[in-house]
């Protein structure tokens, strides 16, 4: 299959390029930049130059492909309705190339606030607010266009090696404020994938979901207590591990507060059936004492 990504040389995206690769696919790369282009060709991708902003460019690389992989967003949190403008623009470009072909449109989405008192699956729906739940939306009604339309719905904790992510935040957060703190008990858990495993999600999904909308969960670990990963923290900075309440938090997190809060377990049972998939990576706190604290 040849593939057009977007997103390739990102955290995910870098590891899904080589994952696509030594499954025999093909693979266009969009890159906005010599250092995206460069990485794109060392791991086996041709490169179309462009950027989500270039919506000639998307429509170009999404005529030529069999399929679609979606991973770039413009982290611009100082301007995040720009950002979330931008992805509505690309996904409606996106979809119109693909309209009425039946070909795969992969989309990276999150599991956090699927379910309460119990934990998520693939049929739940997120009850989480953010404004890219529009983004979400014109991508929903893709697969009523003939477009196959597939969520890989990543864990907030898609860890490894170079992660900027959440864990990554926590990390540096700990470090800069001399202790590693958790919220109440500590008992909130979240989901985790090894940010491998979670490129076979995705190349699983472009290969055998069906026609529709399909949801698919990028979930190795159901739940990680946040106590046990503030502890993981602690002993590998060396600083102290402390309780703080919910009222503390916003200004301990920052923006992360809101987050840290949730209890939101998630299932990867549907997930595993439908495709095969079978992760082998470490787990998060096997991962973070060993490779987050250089």
């Amino acid at each position: 299959m040849r593939v057009f990504i977007t997103g390739g040389s990102g955290f995910i995206g870098s590891a899904v390029v080589p994952e696509l690769v030594s499954a025999g696919h093909q693979v266009l790369g969009l890159a906005r930049s010599d250092a995206s282009a460069a990485a794109l060709t060392a791991a086996g991708a041709e490169v179309h130059r462009g950027e989500l902003a270039d919506l000639e460019s998307l429509r170009a690389g999404a005529m030529q492909a069999d399929g679609v992989i979606h991973l770039a967003f413009t982290h611009d949190w100082a301007n995040f309705g720009a950002s979330v403008a931008a992805e509505a623009k690309a996904l409606e470009t996106l979809g119109a190339a693909l309209e009425g072909s039946h070909k795969p449109l992969v989309l990276a989405s999150g599991v956090l606030g699927l379910a309460s008192g119990r934990a998520g699956t693939e049929h739940d729906e997120s009850t989480f607010k953010s404004p890219r739940m529009a983004s979400m939306a014109i991508a929903t009604g893709l697969a009523q266009q003939g477009v196959r339309v597939v969520f890989s719905r990543f864990a907030p904790t898609t860890h490894g090696r170079g992660d900027h992510g959440f864990m990554g935040i926590l990390v540096n957060t700990a470090r800069e404020k001399g202790c590693s703190a958790y919220i109440g008990d500590g008992s909130q858990r979240w989901p985790a994938v090894h940010r491998l495993d979670a490129a076979k999600v995705v190349r699983l999904g472009l290969e055998r979901a069906p026609a529709g909308k399909t949801n698919l969960h990028a979930v190795a670990e159901e739940g990680v207590p946040l106590r046990e990963v503030a502890e993981v923290i602690g002993k590998g900075l060396g600083v102290p591990v402390k309780a703080i309440t919910p009222e503390e938090a916003p200004a301990h997190f920052g923006f992360l507060a809101m987050f840290l809060g949730i209890d939101s377990p998630v299932s990867n049972t549907l997930t595993r059936e439908l495709t095969g998939w079978v992760p082998g990576q470490p787990g998060l706190l096997e991962d973070l004492a060993a490779n987050y604290f250089a």
